[in-house]
């Protein structure tokens, strides 16, 4: 089942984001930022931004969300992406199907442009988002120092819609969470 996160969350997210910290690239943040800096993020990004996850029986077993992709107002169309998926649930297609309602979610607040960055060769990575249409938009050449090396990150884009001109203010997700057509999209997603 795809829903909404919840504050309540944040160990099970903790626990899937944990290894990524530890031992690999797929982030750059190098210190466990603790369960209840997770439980901020949560809080703070579910305000503008989706946050989904994939639950079965009761357990998280990945996640999603978006987060601004710079801080001046030009960009308020474009969205960087993200997601988690526990190892026990990987290569069954969650992930492939959580990331899609996250774009639908996106879509319907009025973001034009999802945006993934990925460590390179990420090629896992690079596959699930070539296959939903994200295309290559640049290489930041040794960008990150993580685990004793630099490392190359990658930039892949989607448009989700066309610009409108001008365009109308982005819907947070606080507010589109109420409403029929969210409440559509995950009625659809979850049957």
């Amino acid at each position: 089942m795809i829903r909404i996160a919840l504050a309540d969350d944040a160990t099970a997210f903790h626990d899937i984001y944990t290894p990524s910290v530890l031992h690999g690239v797929e982030t750059f943040e190098t210190e466990l930022p603790g369960v209840d800096a997770m439980r901020e993020r949560v809080v703070t990004r579910l305000r503008q931004y989706p946050w989904i996850v994939w639950e079965e029986d009761g357990r998280v077993l990945a996640y999603a969300y978006a987060s601004r992709f710079r801080e001046r107002a030009a960009y308020d169309w474009i969205a960087e992406t993200s997601i988690y998926v526990h190892p026990d649930a990987r290569r069954r297609g969650i992930a492939r199907r959580l990331y899609g309602a996250q774009l639908d979610a996106m879509r319907l607040q009025g973001i034009n442009q999802a945006v993934g960055v990925i460590t390179l060769p990420g090629q896992s990575s690079v596959t699930m988002h070539e296959s939903m249409g994200f295309t290559p938009a640049g290489v930041w050449r040794s960008s990150g120092y993580k685990l004793g090396q630099w490392w190359d990150v990658g930039v892949w884009q989607l448009q989700l819609q066309a610009p409108e001109n001008p365009p109308r203010p982005v819907v947070p997700f606080a507010a589109l969470r109420e409403t029929a057509e969210w409440a559509a999209l995950l009625q659809r997603i979850n049957s």
